[in-house]
């Protein structure tokens, strides 16, 4: 059967992909290779509970938010969401210190200064900057006049140096970066533009499901699926196949073939590009040129079944740091100094019942397990994780006191599960790493050499919730037009 678009990969990115061009009529199709669809965003059942892979929480969905109008389009407004304190969403501790981030810049601003009162001048100007970025967000689809140099100015500016050369106090330069466990830190190459949006969308407005990550994935899928379009699992594609400068079908391992007019990959770039066996148009220099972009670390999280009744429900995400060392603490020896909390929203009642904590793991310190796969990685391994996941309870427990004494049960996963269920190179957790010093090298368009084949996900702009959805509708624009795709954007 021949398909107008057929989309490789299940994540987000192509669910949304699905979605949009399956309401604009076209008969689509969805392959994944796993058992489940979804990618990060999927649940998985240990204990009687399900437990998230990579959705936590979500910003700028409220009314007015950057992702409010995406998100209307796409049915999930509907979804039984949490919005989280607005009084401190986000609630930094550094040594013995806890510092909040409220909702809205203005509370944003007042909060902070009340910590910071000498540094009034420069959150103003933070914030303008955010907002700015916020206002900028799709013009990549319908771009205004100014905005090529305003964009590329901002990829092409250090973050760390912004935040140095606009604040004084080195406990605020932490303080403001000490919630960006959801992207990376890299002093070295992170772009003003990524810190700035990545960080805007929480301040309009914050909000966890009451639930888990299923439900989106299930809500788009049914959507998807009433409007015709189907998602096929253990459908992994071995192969697209080229002929006279153009894809005409994606054939999988199991010996199925995918014919289409189009074809979308929202896996790797860098695990795109090999399933090109044979190409006129995608050349080898551009293959290299992939291959040689470094990706972002990768994750230690450990998912905690907490025994009922022992914990109350908490309506934030807590940070913690052993000191203000928030750009360099995961390269560092020694036991985790860092982490992200984040509480499972009950749904019903206030007792917790699954925590979820998250710290930085590079891959170098995993490394020695590559050739390995998933359950057969040896006793070290296990070791090596047991240790990591006692190292951030231990951390956690300066937050909830006694946690070990609450855990019914626990489970961990590193960079290298990642890297088996995703295929995702080193289980990079956000991607392609862009880098301020070559931003036209890093940063990805949605089209590539092969003129009916297109890329989307994390890896292109922008990692996360955000990210993500902006570059669905940077790719679907490809194919449905640039003012179709800006309309989505415009929904109310």
């Amino acid at each position: 059967m021949k398909y107008d678009v057929v989309i490789v990969g299940s994540g987000l990115g192509g669910l949304e992909c699905g979605f949009i061009l399956a309401k604009r009529g076209m008969k689509v199709v969805i392959l994944e290779r796993q058992h489940q669809p979804g990618g990060c965003m999927q649940s998985f059942m240990r204990h009687g509970e399900l437990l998230d892979t990579g959705m936590h929480y979500v910003g700028g969905i409220g009314e007015g938010g950057c992702l409010y109008a995406p998100f209307k389009y796409l049915g999930l407004m509907d979804l039984p969401w949490q919005h989280l304190d607005p009084t401190g969403f986000d609630r930094v501790t550094i040594g013995d210190r806890t510092f909040c981030y409220a909702e809205g810049h203005e509370a944003f601003i007042e909060t902070l200064a009340k910590d910071f009162p000498k540094e009034r001048e420069g959150l103003e100007k933070y914030c303008k900057v955010m907002c700015e970025v916020c206002d900028h967000l799709y013009d990549a689809i319908l771009p205004r006049d100014e905005v090529d140099f305003f964009t590329q100015s901002l990829f092409a500016s250090s973050t760390y140096d912004f935040l140095h050369e606009t604040f004084h106090d080195e406990l605020l330069i932490n303080v403001l970066s000490g919630s960006s466990l959801k992207m990376e830190l890299a002093k070295d190459t992170l772009p003003l533009y990524n810190f700035a949006q990545g960080n805007n969308s929480f301040i309009q407005g914050s909000y966890r499901l009451r639930g888990d990550g299923n439900l989106i994935v299930d809500r788009l899928m049914e959507q998807i699926k009433a409007m015709g379009g189907e998602v096929i699992c253990d459908a992994e594609v071995e192969e697209l196949i080229e002929k006279d400068g153009q894809l005409v079908a994606a054939r999988c391992k199991n010996g199925e073939i995918y014919e289409g007019s189009y074809f979308i990959s929202n896996a790797h770039p860098a695990v795109t590009v090999d399933m090109v066996k044979e190409s006129t148009k995608m050349k080898k220099v551009y293959k290299n040129r992939i291959h040689r972009l470094e990706n972002t670390y990768g994750m230690f999280t450990t998912s905690l079944i907490i025994k009922p009744g022992t914990l109350k429900y908490f309506n934030w995400n807590q940070y913690i740091y052993q000191k203000p060392n928030v750009w360099t603490y995961f390269n560092e020896d020694g036991p985790v100094q860092g982490c992200l909390i984040s509480c499972r929203c009950p749904i019903e009642g206030d007792d917790a019942r699954i925590l979820d904590i998250l710290t930085p793991l590079p891959w170098e310190k995993i490394s020695q397990w590559a050739d390995t796969t998933v359950g057969h990685r040896g006793e070290e391994y296990k070791a090596m994780k047991e240790r990591l996941y006692n190292e951030c309870v231990a951390l956690a427990e300066r937050f909830i006191p006694d946690l070990h004494n609450k855990v019914e049960a626990h489970y961990t996963s590193t960079p290298l599960t990642y890297r088996d269920y995703t295929l995702t190179p080193n289980g990079s957790c956000y991607g392609v790493r862009k880098d301020y010093h070559n931003p036209m090298m890093t940063l990805l368009s949605a089209k590539t050499p092969i003129p009916n084949l297109f890329l989307t996900g994390q890896s292109l702009t922008l990692h996360g919730l955000l990210g993500v959805t902006m570059t669905s509708l940077f790719t679907v624009s490809e194919l449905i037009g640039k003012q179709a795709a800006w309309e989505i954007t415009q929904t109310r």
